[in-house]
């Protein structure tokens, strides 16, 4: 079994399938990855090259995964950056399509638009998309707190504002809802001593906490880390909790090891026993 990997691709850095595809095939995925972009390093250092790849190059790959007849072994659906509406609507169809050939295949959809400290760095047809379109199609969403009120049209300052507005986009198709990384407050910009993640399936939500470390940039490719492997945990395990609590353990000794380390980019091959092994453990909280 497989999981379709569709996400951006950069050269230097983790981020995209760069952040995700090394994670899952340390668990012990196998992954099939298409990239939506390719680009020298992320956008977060402002200034970048390469190009899109677009709809058209997505359809033909996935028609050649198609033709060597293997969807039928796919286990789960991933998608990150879309880079634009087209695309979009290419991962539609993809999903569309592995569903006709492996019914039991889930869809993860992270809905990657921008964050709180950067606001948005996607084009503007993107959101409409992914309102629109794609939040339906998806078993398992992860917004991160930004994209999470940018897709409900709510602010989320307070728990009970959050724990609504996973409601509505439950209302709308997915079954499962992560929000990657979450900051309870009228401000969620700024230094705090903590930080959480919340899952929910409509009939209960957990939250984790964990220390938030105090990088002195936003750390790029995070949310593309925690999408892949709270995915993976979760086709193991099949329990929101235990993922949950498997997820927030292996993402935070990978950021501390970045911390640590000083770096500007994710420290997964230096860390990759935290995939497997963390060092650290978290308790869910449920609601």
């Amino acid at each position: 079994m497989a999981i379709l990997s569709i996400q951006s691709h950069v050269s230097y850095g983790y981020a995209g399938n760069s952040a995700a595809v090394f994670p899952l095939q340390r668990m012990g995925r196998t992954v099939w990855a298409i990239n939506t972009v390719e680009f020298s390093n992320h956008t977060g250092y402002g200034a970048w090259r390469g190009t899109e790849l677009g709809a058209e190059m997505i359809a033909s790959l996935v028609r050649g995964l198609d033709e060597r007849g293997v969807l039928e072994d796919c286990e789960a659906v991933l998608s990150g950056y879309m880079g634009d509406a087209a695309v979009g609507r290419a991962i539609i169809d993809t999903v569309q399509l592995v569903r006709t050939k492996a019914p039991g295949a889930l869809y993860c959809c992270d809905p990657v638009m921008g964050d709180v400290d950067r606001g948005f760095y996607v084009k503007p047809d993107i959101p409409g998309i992914f309102k629109n379109e794609v939040i339906a199609l998806a078993d398992i969403l992860t917004p991160n707190q930004f994209e999470l009120e940018v897709l409900t049209g709510m602010t989320t300052g307070n728990i009970i504002d959050a724990w609504k507005a996973i409601d509505l986009l439950h209302a709308q198709g997915p079954g499962i809802v992560l929000v990657t990384s979450y900051r309870e407050g009228e401000n969620s910009i700024g230094p705090r001593d903590h930080i959480d993640m919340l899952v929910s399936t409509g009939s209960g939500t957990y939250r984790i906490r964990t220390p938030e470390l105090p990088f002195d940039t936003a750390m790029s490719g995070s949310g593309d880390l925690t999408a892949a492997v709270f995915l993976s945990r979760y086709l193991e395990t099949g329990d929101i909790q235990g993922a949950l609590e498997l997820t927030a353990a292996s993402i935070y000794g990978i950021m501390e090891a970045t911390f640590k380390a000083r770096s500007r980019e994710l420290c997964i091959i230096a860390a990759q026993n935290e995939l497997n092994n963390p060092s650290r453990s978290f308790a869910a909280v449920r609601l």
